[in-house]
Parts: C-alpha cells; structure tokens; sequence
C-alpha cells in the first residue's frame, strides 16, 4: 500500500462491507479482552489503530455526501448512521474495555510518555462520558439517544441544502442587477426563449452578491426571508436535539447538557464561559452602537435586517473608497492557492507538490506536503460551489499522522472544503477577500492536523484537542490574510500579473475592523443563544424566547418577527458546537495573542512563529492546549488582544 489512501467509495456494496468491518472489530476487540496481562502495546494500541482504520473507511461516504450529495449517496449515509453509532455506542460504554483502560493507566503510568498518558486520560474520561460506568439499562438507553441523535442531526443537514437548493428567485429587468459586480451578474445571466434573465439562489456566492450589491430592497428582503425561513420542519427537530441531550446528560450524573460539554473544555464552567461572553459584550457594546448610527446615515428609512450589507457597502466605499469588486481580479483562485503555498513556505518552511490523482470532481486537486524536505502529508482540496454540494467551508482530517500497531509511520491526510464562486473556460474564479480569509481559516486546521509529530492517533493533529481550542490555528492563520507583505505574495492581477498596489493594501488593511464591534455583537448573540439554550431543557416557544431575550441584549436592529435564525444553526444542531459555539471567541484570544508576537518580530524569521511549529502545531492533542500555550508565550493568554485585533477600543 502506498503512503496515502486512495479515495474511493462504492456505495453499492458500502453497507455490507460496514458490517463486516464492524463484525471483525468486535471479534478482535473480544480477543484483546481475553488477553490475560494487558498492556498499553498489546491493548490500547491496536484497538486505537482499530478505530483509525474504521475512520478511514466512513469519511469517504461522509465527504461524498456532503461535496456530491445524491438520493443516492444519501440513502447509503442515512442507513449506516445508526449502524455505525451503535457500535460506537457500544464500544464507548463497554465496561471491560473501561476497566482495562483503568488498569493499565494505574500499572504503567510512570513507564509511559506523555502522548500515551494522554491517550489513556482521554478515553478514560470518554468512557465515564459515555456511561461505561453504568447500569445496563442507562447504557442501553445512551445508545437508543445517541442512534436518534445522529439520525436527526442528518435530517437537520439534509433539510438545510434541500431547502437551499430548492429555492431561485428570477429577475427579468436588467434595472434590478445594476451595481452588481460583472462577474455576479455572467453567473446569474441565461437565456429563456430569447429572454435575458438573472436567476438569484439560496448559494452563498449567489445570496451574497445581491444582499451586498443589489439596489431592490424588495428583492433583497425576498432573499433574505428566504434564507432565514428555511427548513421550517427543523424547529420539531431541534426540540427532539434537545430534549436527547437533556435526558443524556441527565443520566450521565450532570445538571444540564452544558455542564456535559463543559467537561472535556478549557472553560471551567457555565459561569466562566457566560462571564466571558458578557466582558466581551460590554466592552463592544458601545463602540457597536456608534458604528450602526454611523450605517443609518447611509439610508433614509431606518435599517432593517435585509439592509445591513448592501449600506454596509456603500459605508465601506466611502470611508475606505474600498470597491469589492476591484480587488476580485487580485484574487484569483489559482493565484491565492499558490500565495498561500509560498507563504507557508516562507514561514514554517512548507512545500506542496501537485499530485496527479483521480478525485470525486473535476475541480478537487491532491497536494503532497512536505516540512523541508521530508513528506509529511496529503492535503486534497474541493474550493467551488456547485448544486450538489453543502455550503460554507471546513477542514476534514482522515488519516491521523501516528506509529501503527506494528511501528511503522502512518503519515497524515486532511480535506479542505469551500464554496468560492465556479470557474470556466471563460471566467476564472474571483474571490472576495473574505473568501482569502475563508481559506487561510480552513488551511490553519489542515496544517495543525498535517503537521503532527505526535505518534499516538487518538492525540495527532486535530485530533484530542480540546473543542474550545481547536479553532486557535485556524484564526492564528487567517490573520494574516490582511498583513501587506503576505497580500503580495498572491495579490496578482490575472490578466495582467500586476502586484496589488500600495494604496488597495493600506484601504484593505484599515477596512479590516470595518464594524467590527457590530460583528463581534452578533458573533456573541450565536454564542449566547447556543449556550443558554443548554444550560436547561428548552422546547418549543422557549426556545425563540432565549434568542428573542438574547437579541434585546445583542441586536441593534430588531429582527423581523418571521426570522427562523435557530432552524439553520447547523453548527450547533448537525456540528459539534452544542454548547461550544462560544469556542469561537475563546480561541481567538490566543490566536490573537500569539499572532500579534509574530507580527511584531517581522513575520517571516518569527521565533514565536517557528516555536508555533514546534510546540502547537507539531504537538497536536498530546498536552492540553492550556499546557501548549504556556509552552508557546511563557504566560497566561491575554484577553485584552482579541479587543485589540478587532480595534475595538
């Protein structure tokens, strides 16, 4: 076998295969049990290799699904859900497997190394979080919760991009697409007997282009009750999310889901995270409310929800005399992926090689990526938006970098999914710089999962960490999509190769906390909203009553009363961010503290960013990021930073 994985998935014969993959673990996990003196070599170790070969196997389909979703592809992914969540399930509460975990944390603990004393501390705390401990008929239940749980966080998906993908609006007067930039426009142009016609969807590049550039308020306000009335159907569902987590924490010995998540967290407790979150609340508040009243003057009528972005243009023109669309030709697709390569390289010493690789479309490309002159990973990378395929952007790891069972180096593999506007034959793909920084936030998770040295799966890369740390690598990276001297490294004209001019920098660079006090408001009423619903069962109006008490605190302007908002939280109801959105912000503080010393000691040559390599990047999950980042700064983070990077004052 070579040192990657190929990709490939037949969902003919998926299913079967599953079973009989699941089938031969159990026999396997049965034989290790019968083992008469368990150790961390003969035990815990195939058994982690046990489940990093079964992850290998099922990211196919997941991927598959979600960048060339099908009846057909979701017909198999619906179907091995609780096949594959049973036998997690299972596997999660087996009380001898616990016991063994138990004894040989207490038999080998000092002849161990931290990475393998983490392993056993991580899953000796998911055993007792997955109920191992408990009676037979609790667990029998935790497994009946889990199965239904992630068959509705499907459904919640699924509903999502059908009702994404179902929706068009047309327009047929050319009078209703002025101002919107050319390239928006040739995507949203076609011919209908003879008719120019412009159809709008529900696709993030589509949705975007007109709520910022389009003058129509009527059509905007059409657009957006579109987007935030969709999938009506999930409200059912979420009170089902949410009342499985309830009693699942409950039966787990803990006061509310909250409390739950909270226990495998940097944060402390539900009192730390809520205090967080206000400090940051009120420290933005006031500088928020200055920057809408600085957005009224741009219009006549006051501002409705539909509004914001398309008088936020406006504002932004005329303060920065910034033009979105003058920077889109600075920003080619093909010139940011090779910026972003050159970057790396100048930083951490990175390099990517082009592989020639058959993938699941066309558009998807194969990197192998090398630390100086050593191999160390594959990334595979899917950036456009297509029909089939579910909106915004992630990072998805598959192979975990580690020591196998029979000592030989497993090298790391990683997906990193967008949704930028398509390229053709005619047009190359343009991007808004927040799609640059989109991509630097995606690219900061694959590199902090591809770059482990860690030699345990269960603790490499992205894999260990904790929730509300895991977002720290990827917004260290995308900072830097505003420094000047990374900006030239790809900021070139595609037809002309001209490097983007001083003066678009500097107006880039000083728009860069353009409202960012209102931004960081909202960012806080998502995390509020997750949290609180949490910290008790909620159900049915209750919980439009949190967010509604929670945007009189945050939303400076009042949310029509059809605003659905809750029923397309697809990172809190089909994502791990339940109780977690708030990870967010708690990561930023040392992304922001950690970028600000590489800045200053002139980004490339940093020692910070060099010993960022070493310590947090190289460590993955072994130590506790807490642990890391004092490793890293020699000190506490510093909340402070966070206001700092986002000017607020």
């Amino acid at each position: 076998m070579g040192r990657f994985l190929k990709f490939n998935v037949d969902l003919d014969t998926f299913i079967e295969e599953l079973k009989q993959r699941l089938e031969t673990n159990t026999q396997e996990t049965e034989r290790l049990l019968a083992l008469e003196n368990k150790t961390y070599a003969n035990f815990v170790k195939p058994l982690l290799m046990m489940e990093e070969y079964l992850g290998q196997f099922f990211t196919p389909l997941s991927h598959i699904n979600s960048v060339n979703n099908s009846d057909k592809t979701q017909a198999v992914y619906t179907e091995s859900l609780p096949i594959i969540t049973e036998y997690s399930t299972r596997m999660s509460q087996n009380i001898d497997i616990y016991k063994a975990y138990k004894e040989i944390q207490e038999k080998e603990t000092n002849s161990l190394n931290y990475e393998q004393n983490r392993v056993l501390e991580l899953n000796i705390q998911h055993f007792e979080l997955s109920g191992a401990h408990l009676d037979e008929k609790t667990k029998q239940r935790l497994q009946e919760i889990n199965i239904k749980k992630s068959e509705l966080s499907n459904n919640f998906s699924q509903n999502i991009l059908d009702a994404t993908n179902a929706y068009e609006y047309i327009i047929t007067d050319a009078k209703d697409v002025e101002g919107l930039p050319k390239s928006d426009i040739e995507n949203a142009k076609y011919e209908e007997n003879g008719v120019t016609q412009y159809k709008f969807t529900l696709q993030m590049p589509s949705y975007i282009a007109y709520m910022t550039y389009g003058k129509n308020e009527k059509i905007r306000e059409e657009l957006y009750k579109a987007y935030v009335t969709r999938a009506p159907q999930n409200a059912q569902i979420i009170d089902e999310i949410l009342a499985l987590k309830y009693e699942m924490s409950q039966l787990l010995g803990f006061s509310s889901y909250a409390a739950y998540s909270l226990a495998s967290k940097m944060a402390k407790d539900e009192d730390t995270v809520l205090k967080f979150l206000d400090d940051l609340l009120q420290n933005s508040k006031q500088q928020a409310k200055a920057e809408l009243q600085t957005l009224q003057k741009m219009s006549k009528k006051p501002l409705q929800s539909f509004d914001t972005a398309y008088y936020s243009e406006i504002l932004k023109k005329e303060q920065y005399d910034i033009e979105e669309e003058l920077y889109r030709p600075y920003f080619s697709q093909t010139s940011v992926v090779n910026g972003m390569f050159e970057f790396l390289n100048k930083l951490f010493g990175m390099r990517f090689e082009k592989v020639d690789e058959e993938l699941w479309n066309e558009k998807a490309a194969a990197y192998d990526v090398y630390l100086e002159s050593t191999l160390k990973a594959r990334l595979y990378m899917d950036l456009e938006a297509r029909k089939a395929k579910q909106g915004g952007a992630w990072m998805h790891n598959w192979q975990a970098h580690c020591q196998d069972e029979k000592g030989q180096e497993q090298l790391a593999s990683a997906f990193i999914v967008c949704n930028f506007p398509p390229s053709s034959k005619e047009n190359p793909s343009l991007l808004r710089h927040d799609d640059v920084v989109t991509f630097f936030h995606e690219m900061g998770h694959a590199i902090h999962h591809m770059i482990s040295s860690v030699d345990e799966n269960e603790v490499s890369g992205v894999n260990g960490v904790e929730w509300d740390a895991v977002e720290f690598p990827s917004q260290f990276l995308e900072n830097f999509a505003y420094e000047p001297h990374v900006l030239k490294l790809f900021a070139k004209h595609y037809k002309t190769g001209e490097i983007i001019p001083d003066e678009m920098i500097d107006k880039l660079v000083r728009s860069k906390n353009f409202l960012s006090a209102f931004g960081m408001i909202r960012q806080l009423e998502f995390s509020l909203f997750d949290f609180k619903l949490h910290t008790k069962l909620h159900q049915k109006d209750e919980v439009q009553n949190i967010l509604d008490g929670i945007r009189e605190e945050t939303s400076l302007i009042k949310a029509p009363d059809y605003n659905k908002f809750q029923n397309s939280f697809s990172h809190i109801f089909s994502g791990g961010y339940a109780a977690g959105y708030y990870s967010y912000k708690w990561a930023e503080v040392l992304s922001a503290d950690a970028f600000f010393n590489v800045v200053d000691e002139g980004i490339f040559g940093s020692d910070t960013a060099k010993k960022y390599l070493d310590i947090v990047l190289s460590g993955g999950g072994a130590k506790s990021m807490e642990i890391l980042f004092k490793e890293l700064m020699q000190r506490d983070p510093n909340p402070s930073n966070l206001l700092r990077l986002n000017g607020i004052n």
